[in-house]
């Protein structure tokens, strides 16, 4: 058969991973860089539809700091979408023309292969090109010139493109997540590579941090600390490592959520001595304004992807349950109904889906809603889950839990079907928040 002619690759610009620029909060801990944490990753489950591919060891990987083909595949993995077919260490890179036909023998619909070559100045040319291999047809290829530290985000960059190239739609490998540790009286914040990988830290501090809420364009983190012995809410710029108090008013501030254009932030404050819902500006002006004006506790808030509609806690009808009101405050209509406990609301980004911790028996279970249909299911069989969080491209939720004892962040698809365990060495890991696409 005639073989492909390949297209140029494409030069893809790619700025350095903003880097988080040192902890602000008092008091101030120190962190020695073997404190940062890494993640090990268990895959379990099986897909719905998962797309045959080889990935071939990359030109120059041997040499290289990190291994750029294992990353991609680790990452193809988590989404429960592919199957791998052996590569058999045939080295494969953006120029080769590869032998289609014996590819299709092994049984792979697609091929991805490339190079890592180190500069003279340092950085390191990461290139790929990407085959279809039953229509013998070249889906083209990026190259990435980054310094050493950023190889990994070139690796989730090229899964990026790989994912969308043949599921047509984004990949979230390249996003980040935000998760807090507790190691004895040490509390941490981290910002990491949504493979849990790269982890940097954003704040320590001996009293609790919680809730962390990422702005809509990813450069900014809300969430709570306890270090004035009460809950205040700051934003904290991940670029530079600065924050500010945003939410300090008598008695309590927490559980912020941001609404979907980033200028405001509805939190639970107790300003008139019960919990209730308020929307504070985001540069921490004015004059809160009120939304829940119920004698119970509402808190937990979260907006539906539009703006138009917010999603909270309430135990108004006498236990925990997720309702559901006008941005702008008034009448709640409840949508949860099945069992007495239903917390930690979670939209995902396409407004299709539900996330919530429900409690079964003794057990509290993420539970996924079509809010379309209304109707819902648990989706893990673990019995210590909280705070869901969805990617971005509303495929998957990241989750905490406990299996075996021991504390982990865990991924799995909406339909339970595939999770991916993120489990840390050490340390108690809680509230995960997976970032938005960076705009």
């Amino acid at each position: 058969m005639t073989k492909p002619q390949s297209s140029p690759l494409q030069v893809a610009g790619l700025r350095r991973r903003d880097i988080l620029a040192g902890a602000l909060a008092a008091p101030l801990l120190a962190a020695p860089l073997s404190a940062l944490a890494q993640f090990r990753v268990e895959i379990s489950g099986v897909g719905v539809t998962q797309l045959p591919i080889a990935v071939a060891p990359f030109r120059g990987e041997a040499s290289s700091p990190q291994p750029i083909s294992k990353i991609i595949m680790a990452d193809l993995a988590r989404s429960g979408q592919f199957r791998f077919v052996l590569a058999n260490n045939d080295v494969i890179d953006e120029n080769t023309h590869p032998d289609m036909s014996a590819w299709r023998q092994r049984g792979a619909d697609s091929l991805a292969g490339g190079s890592v070559v180190r500069q003279t100045d340092g950085h390191f040319n990461a290139s790929f090109r990407l085959w279809d291999v039953v229509r013998g047809a070249d889906l083209g290829g990026q190259s990435y010139v980054v310094p050493q530290s950023d190889l990994r985000l070139a690796a989730h960059k090229i899964s990026d493109y790989i994912y969308e190239k043949l599921t047509g739609e984004k990949g979230v490998f390249s996003t980040r997540l935000a998760y807090v540790t507790r190691a004895g009286t040490r509390y941490t914040l981290w910002v990491a590579d949504a493979d849990g990988e790269n982890a940097q830290p954003a704040l320590f501090s001996v009293e609790s941090i919680i809730s962390p809420a990422w702005s809509p364009n990813g450069r900014s983190l809300a969430y709570v600390s306890f270090e004035a012995r009460k809950p205040v809410i700051y934003v904290h710029d991940i670029a530079t490592g600065k924050r500010r108090m945003v939410a300090d008013f008598r008695g309590s501030n927490s559980a912020p959520a941001w609404s979907p254009d980033g200028r405001q932030i509805v939190a639970t404050l107790s300003l008139a001595g019960g919990s209730q819902l308020y929307r504070i500006n985001v540069d921490g002006g004015g004059t809160p304004q009120r939304l829940t004006q119920s004698s119970s506790i509402d808190t937990e808030p979260c907006f539906a992807p539009n703006g138009q509609q917010i999603y909270f806690v309430s135990d108004r009808g006498g236990s925990p349950q997720i309702y559901r009101m006008s941005a702008g405050g008034g009448s709640a209509q409840r949508v949860t109904f099945d069992g007495n406990y239903n917390v930690s609301p979670s939209l995902s980004p396409d407004g299709r889906w539900l996330a919530y911790i429900a409690r079964s028996g003794d057990s509290y279970r993420l539970r996924v809603m079509d809010i379309s249909s209304g109707q819902s299911n648990f989706v893990t069989d673990t019995t210590d889950d909280s705070s869901p969080s969805f990617a971005p491209n509303s495929r998957l939720i990241v989750y905490a839990t406990r299996q075996g004892g021991r504390a982990a962040l865990m991924t799995t698809t909406v339909d339970g079907k595939f999770k991916a365990r993120l489990a840390s060495p050490s340390g108690d890991i809680r509230e995960p928040a997976w970032g938005p696409y960076q705009r």
